[in-house]
């Protein structure tokens, strides 16, 4: 895997900032391209925040901030391997 491309490593740095940051709306999935995985975090955040008074906001900016902290903990093969590769979606 030594020729692996460039873009991954953008990608995990930036997914992983916002994993940290902007975690409980999901944006980290849509930049690695998990578009349902991000729509699910999003709707949860935004439907269930207004209905149970941001707690399920809160669970989901937690779930953000993990997935942020693995990103970015990984090494770039294994990150590849793990998100591009084998498709991982969650965790």
């Amino acid at each position: 895997m030594k020729n692996v491309n460039q873009s991954y490593a953008k990608k995990q740095l930036l997914a992983g900032y916002c994993g940290i940051l902007m975690g409980g709306f999901g944006l980290h999935k849509f930049i690695l391209g998990y578009a349902p995985e991000g729509f699910i975090m999003l709707v949860i955040s935004i439907v269930g925040g207004s209905l149970t008074y941001g707690f399920t906001l809160i669970l989901m900016q937690l779930v953000g901030l993990i997935e942020g902290m693995i990103y970015l903990n990984k090494n770039h093969e294994e990150f590849v391997k793990t998100y591009f590769i084998n498709k991982q979606g969650w965790f």
